[in-house]
């Protein structure tokens, strides 16, 4: 870990020759002077919340694809967990990472938005450790959506806040593009007790394990 928090920046000088063959944490941003520093010390990965645009095309020499992204020859495997630009990390994903501090892990930055999607992954190993899922848990992985299940959306106006399915519509509805899809009403964590829940296309979220 070599933020304290998700807003912090991580930037060049937070690391470090001991930062080695590691994968660091940063929180809302990576500049890109901090990328070329990893590089050069062989830091394996960097894991942060955003990345200005303009700082990710002058570390790679070239406006990134949109398609297929992860193999690129830069050295250093970076994940963005949130987005472009300035993006505090998900407080839940923070603290995750943190509990894993000095744990080994492998990343893959590789990422595919046509179909076959394929997203970036990071996975720690959990040492001497047995996950056991509720029927109910098994049914939500196997099956999708339900009411209760922890989501986060992914898409604007909403980005990045999580929430919890209330009900899943069975008729499509129109949106304002004019297209017609299926939707879920979620109340998010953002709103006020009590507040109306909001209609998010089902497309738009994806799911939490708790």
């Amino acid at each position: 870990m070599v933020a304290g928090s998700p807003e912090d920046a991580l930037t060049a000088d937070l690391i470090k020759s001991d930062h080695k063959g590691k994968i660091l944490i940063g929180g809302s941003l990576v500049t890109g002077d901090a990328l070329h520093k990893a590089v050069k010390l062989s830091v394996r990965g960097v894991i942060v919340g955003g990345i200005d645009d303009k700082d990710l095309v002058d570390f790679l020499g070239y406006e990134i694809g949109v398609a297929i992204t992860g193999h690129e020859d830069v050295g250093t495997t970076l994940i963005l967990t949130e987005g472009f630009g300035k993006m505090r990390m998900s407080e839940r994903t923070f603290a995750l990472l943190r509990s894993s501090e000095g744990k080994q892990a492998s990343i893959s930055g590789a990422t595919q938005i046509r179909a076959g999607v394929i997203r970036p992954e990071i996975i720690i190993p959990l040492e001497g450790k047995e996950i056991k899922r509720t029927r109910k848990e098994e049914k939500i992985l196997s099956e999708g959506l339900e009411p209760g299940t922890k989501i986060r959306v992914i898409r604007k106006p909403y980005f990045g806040v999580l929430g919890r399915v209330v009900s899943l519509p069975v008729e499509l509805q129109k949106l304002e593009t004019e297209s017609y899809v299926r939707v879920l009403e979620a109340t998010l964590e953002t709103q006020p007790p009590g507040a109306k829940p909001v209609v998010i296309p089902r497309a738009n979220v994806e799911i939490i394990e708790e």
